[in-house]
């Protein structure tokens, strides 16, 4: 038998599954490159394969739609207008114009566009790249004459892939297709949203280490944490059977006490809240139990359109969202995009190193219209409501102070225009930049809270990129430099009788529940999708006891160690996890 091992990625779709693979090796179109004399029948050309990918992407997403998929489905109106899109279709022409045939002169159009997105600092942006590059090939093909085939996988199997697009996910046969990894992706692209709609499993980022493994490989793959083992021998699969079964049981037990308050055996309430990006999301919360929002993601409203929203669309959107949460408190994050072109209508400048440039608060020095008019949206469209307003990217006490002075110069503003103003509106700042968590206990002074983004901090304490599957494995929040940056935040925060959240998938975690616990944290902010059991874990806790846990924990050097520490902990316990 095949030696067995074990891949780590990065977790996209939650769930478990166990089978054979089926390797998909796509084959890309090999692009002509001639020159042409006639450039009014080329731009024809182009214009009918347009049309052509058009109505393709119409039945794909009439098709998600038919299975009740509705929000999912607008990925697709997403992609027509990227094939609607001024600026892409007059780069393409602007080169057919110079004699490039249609093939190479839309090809390069969007690779130019792709890579501007794919230099983007937010995950959930730079992933657009992929949709993209699905569009381009989608139309090529058009052009080529050559149609575009499903995977269809012979038997069930899980899909091995170096990446997978948004037309790739829906065209799965999902009687034959188990889950799928890929050795490229994300965790918030389109593909891992359809993932998660459709109940897939699935795992992204295992590097190219995936594509080796043998067509004969069997895979168990745990789309919670991002494990995958290869080949596993008798035991361990019978063992994951086990595991699957009992997962699902844990989780209908705790779907069932979803709606009951988060509180320790001896008695500490916390507040177990949602990460959002959508309306989607604002639903699976409320399914799911959530006691508010920690995280509202708001530049969905910005992305795939023409022109930057206008104030009053702003406002309505951001009603729809809030009346998912009456009487329930909602942390909005201010925009958090910025680093190069990746939205046509903003003309942002291209930079060397975008992870560490001109984004988020930031925006204040070149586009601070962007924020005021978001602020002045927020303010309107919160009346009424248990509004928070937080601040990404804050690494200067001037940015905090700056930031503050605007929403009051816009609170005013509006009572001058006789227009609703949401009069209490906490004021906090993201915790993700570690000069930050360094200064908190000067910070807090100038807050109403503070809520730890530990994805950003992570990636910035240890100086790695995430996303970057040859070095993922180094970025654990587990690290005891990172932990320590938590436990000061949180206590700067209480020392001003302020309250301290993590809104990072770490808060998740269950193995990470028992030490923020212990730290102090006031609320774990999440996926909806884990809400209940985190909740259903926090019960089985007792804080005191996680107190002198988190105390061990900040005193050993590897993240190794910590979660040695906790799993012992947990099983001295008999602590049930999912």
């Amino acid at each position: 038998m095949a030696e067995t091992h074990i891949l780590n990625g990065i977790p996209a779709a939650p769930g478990l599954a166990s089978g054979p693979i089926f390797k998909v090796q796509k084959q890309s179109l090999t692009i002509p490159h001639y020159t042409i004399t006639d450039p009014a029948a080329e731009k024809q050309r182009l214009k009918k394969a347009r049309a052509s990918a058009i109505e393709e992407l119409k039945g794909l997403r009439d098709a998600v739609k038919a299975q009740a998929k509705e929000k999912e489905a607008e990925i697709f109106d997403a992609h027509m207008m990227f094939l609607e899109d001024d600026s892409l279709v007059s780069l393409a022409e602007s080169d057919i114009e110079a004699g490039k045939n249609a093939e190479a002169a839309w090809m390069d159009a969007i690779e130019t566009i792709a890579q501007q997105l794919e230099a983007i600092p937010d995950a959930t942006l730079s992933a657009r790249a992929v949709d993209l590059r699905d569009v381009g090939q989608r139309v090529l093909g058009h052009l080529m004459g050559v149609q575009a085939h499903g995977i269809k996988p012979d038997r069930p199997a899980i899909i091995v892939s170096r990446d997978l697009t948004p037309s790739d996910t829906v065209s799965l046969e999902r009687a034959v297709t188990l889950g799928f990894v890929t050795a490229e992706g994300g965790p918030t692209s389109h593909t891992a949203i359809l993932a998660k709609a459709f109940g897939l499993p699935a795992v992204v980022g295992l590097g190219e280490e995936l594509l080796a493994i043998p067509e004969d490989a069997f895979l168990l793959v745990d789309g919670n944490t991002g494990a995958v083992i290869v080949n596993p021998d008798e035991k361990t699969k019978a063992a994951f059977a086990q595991k699957q079964a009992a997962s699902s049981k844990v989780f209908q037990a705790a779907l069932s006490a979803a709606f009951e308050p988060a509180v320790t055996r001896d008695g500490k309430s916390v507040e177990v809240v949602a990460n959002i990006g959508n309306e989607a999301d604002a639903h699976m919360a409320n399914q799911n139990g959530a006691e508010g929002v920690g995280l509202f993601r708001t530049e969905f409203l910005y992305l795939d359109r023409k022109a930057m929203p206008s104030e009053e669309e702003s406002i309505e959107t951001y009603r729809k969202i809030f009346a998912h949460f009456e009487g329930q408190p909602i942390v909005v994050r201010t925009l958090d995009i910025g680093g190069d072109k990746e939205i046509p209508y903003l003309d942002f400048p291209k930079e060397l190193n975008p992870f560490l440039g001109w984004r988020g608060v930031r925006m204040l020095h070149g586009r601070e219209d962007l924020l005021r008019t978001q602020v002045r949206a927020l303010l309107q469209a919160g009346v009424g409501v248990d509004l928070r307003i937080m601040v990404p990217m804050i690494a200067l006490q001037e940015e905090v102070d700056e930031m503050k002075s605007l929403i009051a110069h816009e609170k005013e503003n509006l009572r001058r225009e006789q227009k609703p103003v949401a009069e209490k509106v906490q004021f906090g700042i993201m915790v993700e930049v570690p000069s930050a968590a360094i200064l908190s206990d000067r910070l807090a002074r100038s807050i109403d809270f503070f809520s730890i983004g530990t994805n950003d901090l992570t990636q910035y304490t240890l100086a790695v990129d995430r996303t970057n599957a040859q070095v993922a494995h180094l970025a654990s929040t587990f690290n005891p430099a990172v932990l320590f940056l938590i436990q000061r935040t949180i206590d700067s925060a209480h020392a001003a009788d302020k309250w301290c959240g993590l809104c990072g998938e770490f808060a998740g975690e269950s193995l990470a529940v028992p030490i923020l616990l212990g730290m102090g944290l006031d609320e774990f902010s999440m996926s909806p999708a884990r809400i209940p059991l985190v909740k259903q874990l926090i019960r089985q806790l007792d804080s005191a006891e996680c107190r002198l846990l988190a105390d061990q924990v900040l005193a050993v050097s590897t993240a190794e160690e910590v979660k040695a520490l906790i799993k012992a902990f947990l099983s001295e316990r008999q602590v049930n996890l999912d």
